[in-house]
């Protein structure tokens, strides 16, 4: 049997220094706001090359609340791409705004710059492009557009932690972006957790106020804020995995280049990755007319997969107000119809994602 995603593998690596962590946190008597919190954002704003890093409850809070220190709200647009996640749109939702969806680059799946303008309207305040499976959207058009039309940009890094774009890690590349530190992440704690990390510190201190109730001093509450703050202990333990995130993104990297050279002209259409692109490889998504039928296959070989993701945001039940019916936005319903991503994590051994490749060949050999 291959799993998905070995927690257990993962975890007894770094056993020692997340007991040690944990023996931290239960010591010092604080376990909200406290030190680990402040050092880990420091370490993570160092690491994406940004100034500041805000620790928040989750992936969805980091987004919704980054768009709300902005200012964002009722009667605003912002432009998505409509192969995402459900969380990239619902901070939108959150916040009060329209999300208006753009479609992906068939190739890259991640939001065709060349399609974002025409969306663009007078209400329009702001793109949110996700980096999506672990791999940079193309910003720097994204950027340039914004600029031209007075617009901010927020990453959806949730998935791409370390990822590079043209050299330049991803965080940095917009006025914000927001990080998840879900479990299976590349980056990810113990439970949940997220992050806010950009260049404007005015923006910074707005975000740090609205994640503790609205208040920079306790029972002073200058604004309607949120209770949404990444804990000691997740902290702590975010702090020993990010000593190791560039390592084991390598060793993803290593797993990625196998899956891509030996499952080459079989039939599938497998990741492409531009020029300008270093991906950290946080899914390893292939795609097939038959998927369905190629993860059933699998999954009797005793191989798990699993789907990013299976319905596009238009098509779900909580966005049925738009009134976007199947057909509407063809490319993303083409890729959510035929994506299969393959199991990942840094320590899969050679001979599993060798067997992996080898029960692809052989079940779409039999057709």
């Amino acid at each position: 049997m291959i799993p998905f995603l070995d927690f257990g593998a993962m975890h007894s690596e770094l056993r020692p220094r997340l007991d040690a962590a944990y023996s931290r946190v239960i010591d010092s008597n604080w376990l909200i706001l406290g030190r680990e919190l402040e050092a880990f954002e420091h370490e993570f704003a160092a690491y994406c090359g940004a100034r500041n890093c805000i620790g928040v409850g989750n992936g969805l809070d980091a987004l919704f609340m980054t768009l709300k220190a902005m200012g964002i709200g009722p009667g605003d647009e912002v432009i998505v791409p409509s192969n995402t996640y459900i969380a990239t749109w619902l901070a939108v939702s959150y916040a009060g705004a329209t999300p208006v969806p753009v479609e992906p680059d068939v190739s890259t799946y991640n939001i065709d710059p060349a399609r974002i303008e025409v969306a663009i309207t007078s209400a329009t305040r702001a793109i949110m492009p996700v980096h999506l499976y672990g791999q940079a959207a193309d910003m720097d058009p994204i950027v340039e557009l914004a600029k031209r039309y007075g617009l901010k940009v927020i990453e959806d890094a949730a998935q791409a932690h370390g990822a590079r774009y043209k050299g330049r890690r991803v965080g940095r590349l917009g006025d914000a972006a927001g990080f998840s530190f879900y479990p299976g992440k590349n980056l990810g704690a113990l439970g949940d957790g997220g992050a806010i990390v950009t260049n404007d510190d005015a923006l910074a201190e707005q975000v740090r106020i609205l994640r503790n109730y609205g208040s920079r001093v306790k029972y002073h509450n200058e604004v309607k804020g949120f209770n949404s703050r990444l804990d000691e202990l997740q902290a702590a333990f975010l702090r020993e995995k990010l000593s190791v995130l560039d390592a084991w993104n390598e060793r993803r990297c290593e797993v990625a280049t196998r899956y891509r050279e030996g499952l080459l002209n079989v039939g599938l259409v497998l990741p492409h990755v531009p020029d300008w692109a270093d991906p950290v490889w946080h899914l390893f998504v292939i795609r097939h007319p038959n998927r369905d039928q190629l993860q059933a296959h699998l999954t009797m070989s005793g191989i798990s997969t699993m789907i990013h993701y299976p319905i596009p945001p238009h098509l779900q039940g909580a966005y049925v107000e738009m009134g976007l019916p199947r057909g509407a936005l063809p490319i993303a319903e083409e890729i959510h119809d035929q994506v299969l991503s393959l199991p990942m994590w840094p320590q899969m051994r050679i001979k599993d994602t060798d067997q992996v490749i080898a029960n692809c060949v052989a079940t779409l050999n039999r057709g």
